[in-house]
This record gives structure tokens, C-alpha cells and sequence, in this order.
């Protein structure tokens, strides 16, 4: 989890400073861009949750408009030149003249980047109203919804612009994408939203990375005086710092070693579906063997999690090498510093109190 959730503002701003680095203003040496980001995001995040707020639901509705225009535009550049041919078809799902399991595989571990934050809604228990309603239903509907929208466009745009090799750039192809269907205003228009979404998920990631880390620190998982500590506006301020600390590092030290974004996106896969691999595997545990209940339901106790598990486990698996040297360095120093926190193992690991009690 803490994998996860350190990178998440670390991959936000490798993808702004390498667009307006390379599409908009290459005058502006990468290093600039990445410490102005990390800068603004801090401050925000330092001012408080309700700042954070105010800024993403601004930051929505204009990406709600933006949207809707590619939407459309999509929509008539297929329908105008293929009719209804274009629209429909199901060559985005598979085309067996360049279907590959491998390319599948390992693209999918690198798409499956679209849906990993909608669980970071959990993280701001404490700052919301209701939780046990409201957290619930926020993070279903996160997730929900990212899906279905990123979906359609998804598959507008491999309907728009199939011959994906033919990108000079795959870090910003949908940018590319939008310009052929509505031209240099659409381009502009959504390069724009693009930035300020990366920006918003760089902010919220920042904030619950923060605030995992205060919980683990206030029960003392983590040292408490550094992770346990609260400024005046119970703003985890040492957390926000040095996990903007880690973000500028990380995205300096990535884009000089080259691949900056697919890098931290395949290091941040390595900790969200382990995560997911331990969350499924956990609940079949749980209701199918430790459950003494007579009557059990086997396909959601047990099928649906070990289904989630071998499928999560296969995506896993196919990360590249440097996310599972860099990830697997990561997981035996977790392991020990469990083992040290426990005693070699012999006394229960401190539980994270969630509630947010003190």
C-alpha cells in the first residue's frame, strides 16, 4: 500500500513535466517543470483538505466539458467517414492480425494504471462526513465511473486512430488522437485536461499517501513523533514534505535513467497488485476456510476471490524486470521491519486503527 501510494504523485509528475516539457515548452528544462509541480501541489496539500476539495472539483468540471467534446467529435469523425461501420466494431477488443498475449499481457499491466487510485478514497476516513456511508460509496463510485469513461474513450480512440504504432509519442498519443478528430482546438483543449487531471490525482494521491502515513505513525506502526504528527489544521505536514521529497527525486532520477513514466507506472503496479493479490486471497481465507458459518456461498466466498487473485497474480507476473528488482528490494525491507516491529515474528504486528480514534 505505501508503494502504491508514494508513487502515485511521482507518476502524476513524470507525465506533466515530460508533456509540457516535449509538446509545449521544450525551453523549460524537465527539472523545472517537475519542481514547479511538486511546488504548487505541496502548497495546496499544506493549506489543507479543504483546499485540496475546492481544486479538484473546479478541475472537474472543466475536464466533464472537455470530454464531452471529444465525445462528440469522436463520434462525427467516425460516423462521417465509415457510417455506422465506424462506431461499431470490435476490432479495439481484438484483431487477430496483431493479437498478441504477451503485448496483451503486459499492456494491460500498464492500462490497468487508469483504475489504481479509486481505493485512496479510504485513505481521508478522517476528513469525511459519515464515513462508513460516505467512503463506501465514494470509492465504488470512483471506480465505477473511471472505468466506463475510460473504456469508451479508450475504444473511440483505437476506433480513430487503429495503426497505434504509427505514435510519435505513446505517453501523449490520446493528445494526438484528439487533433485528428478536433483539430488544434480539441488538441490544445484536452492536452490541457490531461495536465490538470494528472495534476488533481497528483494532489489527492499526496494527501492519501500523507495521511497512510499518519495513521501507521499515530498507532505507532511507523516512528510516531515524525508519521504521527499534526500541524494546525490536522494537516500531516513532515508526511506531505517528505513525500514530495520522494516524488521530485523519483522523477529527476527516472528521467535521467530514460522511460520515466513507464518505469514508475510498472513500480507502482508491482505494490498495487500484490495488494490486490493479498485483499483477494485474504477474503477467500477468511469466509471459505477460517469462517465456521454452515452455510457458505462458494462463488462469492471462494471462486470470485481466487478468480481475482490468479487474475491479478497474471498481471503481476508479466511486470518488467526493473519493477520487480526495485519492488522486490522495497518488499524484503517491509518484511523487515515487520520482522524487527514483531520480534522475529512472535508477537502480533500493531493493527492500523482506521477509525480514526486516538
Amino acid at each position: 500500500m505505501i508503494l502504491d501510494y508514494l508513487l502515485q504523485p511521482l507518476i502524476n509528475t513524470v507525465w506533466i513535466a515530460t508533456a509540457l516539457h516535449e509538446r509545449y515548452v521544450p525551453q523549460v528544462p524537465y527539472v523545472v517543470w517537475a519542481t514547479l509541480i511538486i511546488g504548487i501541489v505541496t502548497a495546496l496539500n499544506l493549506a489543507g483538505i479543504r483546499s485540496s476539495a475546492r481544486a479538484n472539483k473546479i478541475l472537474l468540471c472543466f475536464m466533464f466539458i472537455v470530454v464531452g467534446f471529444f465525445l462528440i467529435f469522436a463520434l462525427r469523425y467516425l460516423f462521417g467517414n465509415q457510417g455506422w461501420n465506424g462506431v461499431i466494431s470490435t476490432l479495439p477488443f481484438y484483431n487477430p492480425s496483431t493479437f498478441d498475449t504477451r503485448t496483451v499481457l503486459t499492456a494491460t499491466s500498464f492500462a490497468a494504471l487508469t483504475y489504481i487510485g479509486f481505493d485512496g478514497v479510504t485513505t481521508l476516513a478522517e476528513d469525511v462526513e459519515n464515513p462508513k456511508r460516505n467512503v463506501l460509496l465514494a470509492t465504488v463510485i470512483t471506480c465505477v465511473f473511471a472505468g466506463g469513461f475510460s473504456a469508451l474513450e479508450a475504444y473511440l480512440a483505437a476506433r480513430v486512430w487503429p495503426n497505434w504504432h504509427l505514435f510519435s509519442n505513446l505517453e501523449t498519443a490520446f493528445m494526438d488522437v484528439c487533433q485528428r478528430v478536433g483539430g488544434p482546438f480539441l488538441f490544445h483543449a484536452m492536452a490541457a485536461i490531461i495536465v490538470l487531471a494528472a495534476f488533481g490525482s497528483a494532489l489527492t494521491g499526496s494527501l492519501g499517501a500523507a495521511r497512510l502515513l499518519f495513521g501507521m505513525g499515530r498507532d505507532n506502526v511507523l516512528p510516531q513523533r515524525v508519521f504521527g504528527h499534526l500541524s494546525v489544521g490536522s494537516t500531516p505536514t513532515y508526511n506531505l514534505l517528505l513525500i514530495s521529497a520522494l516524488a521530485l527525486g523519483g522523477a529527476v532520477g527516472l528521467h535521467h535513467i530514460g522511460n520515466a513514466y513507464e518505469h514508475a507506472g510498472q513500480l507502482l503496479n508491482f505494490g498495487a497488485f500484490l495488494a490486490f493479490m493479498g485483499v483477494n486471497f485474504a477474503t477467500f481465507w477468511q469466509f471459505t476456510v477460517v469462517s465456521r458459518q454452515s452455510r457458505r456461498h462458494v462463488v462469492r466466498d471462494a471462486v470470485l476471490p481466487l478468480f481475482g487473485f490468479a487474475f491479478c497474480a497474471l498481471i503481476w507476473v508479466n511486470l518488467n524486470n526493473v519493477a520487480k528488482t526495485v519492488g522486490g528490494i522495497w518488499f524484503v525491507l517491509g518484511l523487515t521491519y515487520a520482522a524487527v516491529k514483531t520480534r522475529g515474528f512472535r508477537t502480533a504486528p500493531v493493527m492500523i486503527d482506521f477509525s480514526g480514534g486516538d
